[in-house]
């Protein structure tokens, strides 16, 4: 592995910083601390700052060798925002806010990208211009969205943006990233069923929505099996149900809420029609009706073909071709994707591991993503800005 010396001579300072991102977490457009120290920290580097894009986003421009000359640029991009759950570790450096934990590695994401701001600043071996984008906001506020909306790419132009999520499971010190589509569409819906409520002992006077309800979810997954291609990807998962309040009471309507996941808008388009149907034809078919809503909320997150393998080719530099996987994609969904909609790029995994001694996950295995026992593995920040760094140098000196 041919990580950079200058940044793992300087890890210690950025892991306490790391650390201290981890103990004060901050859920979506709260990042109020997170963003002061992000730019108190390239401020003192000399990277000038630019914030209030997405409410609490910070922007970071190292200008090259060249003052800029070439016009090349290049994004690389962090998320910052924590989650709405309580933390189960009990070390130093776990959460201070009961109920708000960064069980995703946002917190390693920023500091990655802060030890390479700081290598760039100081070395600016390089012709052109590396934007650093530390977005607010990526657990569900679709903060990605609200920085292009807020001018990001034309303020900050740049031809190509690359992110990267740490990957419980993968073996340590390898790297994965595929062309295609490595993370999927994330969609909401909400039905609710409108029956007519009556005495649990007499049913024949009322329109009971429970049974029309349970018909309606197994007939959800025909959707998948039977209208969707089998090897085209989807999920529908009826995640919440909710209805009555007394055990004699039938009750007058039935709520199910739950999540779809696709890896294109047209299987997307399809499940969206199809669930429209089913809930609707049921309902009708049982003298009930129905209220639908769908809502569409990240798209799917695909990696444009030139630009992973560009960045496949500097992890293999740093690596070796061994330790540079194939990127699985996962149903997972990522606000990314809003921005290799704006432009070209690549969204990468760099593995964490099975957890360290601080974190283990439940039941001994891999500690996983959104788990109460999660902490990003500070032996990566070498790696991973290594990565930022090389990415950033071979980008801007292609001919």
């Amino acid at each position: 592995m041919h990580t950079i010396d200058a940044i793992t001579a300087q890890a210690a300072s950025i892991a306490a910083l790391r650390r201290d991102i981890h103990a004060h977490p901050e859920l979506c457009y709260e990042e109020q601390r997170t963003a002061d120290l992000v730019a108190r920290q390239l401020t003192a580097w000399g990277i000038a700052v630019h914030r209030g894009l997405g409410q609490t986003g910070v922007v970071g421009t190292i200008v090259g060798r060249d003052g800029g000359a070439s016009g090349r640029a290049v994004g690389l991009r962090a998320d910052m925002d924590a989650l709405p759950m309580h933390e189960s570790n009990t070390f130093a450096h776990a959460s201070q806010h009961p109920g708000k934990m960064h069980a995703c590695g946002h917190d390693g994401h920023t500091a990655m990208l802060l030890a390479a701001a700081q290598y760039l600043a100081q070395h600016r071996d390089f012709d052109g211009t590396v934007q650093l984008i530390f977005q607010p906001a990526e657990e569900g506020g679709a903060g990605a969205r609200a920085m292009i909306e807020d001018g990001l790419f034309e303020q900050f132009p740049v031809e190509a943006v690359f992110g990267m999520h740490n990957w419980p499971g993968m073996p340590a010190g390898s790297m994965a990233v595929s062309p295609g589509p490595v993370m999927a569409s994330s969609n909401e819906f909400k039905i609710t069923i409108h029956g007519k409520g009556g005495h649990a002992a007499m049913p024949s006077n009322c329109i009971d929505p429970v049974p029309i309800a349970c018909q309606m979810v197994q007939a959800f997954q025909t959707i998948i099996t039977r209208n969707k291609k089998p090897i085209d990807a989807g999920v529908i998962s009826v995640t919440m149900l909710h209805t009555g309040e007394a055990t004699n009471v039938v009750p007058d309507s039935c709520e199910l809420q739950g999540t779809v996941r696709t890896f294109s808008t047209e299987v997307l388009d399809l499940i969206e029609r199809r669930m429209r149907q089913v809930a609707e034809h049921t309902c009708a078919a049982h003298e009930a009706t129905c209220t639908f809503e769908f809502e569409r909320n990240y798209p799917p997150t695909i990696n444009t073909p030139a630009e992973a393998a560009f960045a496949r080719q500097v992890m293999v530099d740093i690596v070796g071709e061994a330790q540079v996987l194939a990127q699985e994609p996962t149903m997972g969904a990522e606000d990314f994707a809003f921005m290799l909609q704006a432009k070209p790029g690549a969204y990468c995994f760099i593995a964490n591991g099975d957890g360290d001694h601080r974190a283990l996950g439940h039941g001994g295995g891999p500690c996983t993503l959104h788990n109460p026992s999660y902490d990003f593995n500070d032996e990566l920040i070498p790696l991973g800005a290594t990565y930022w760094v090389r990415l950033a140098q071979a980008w801007l000196a292609r001919p």
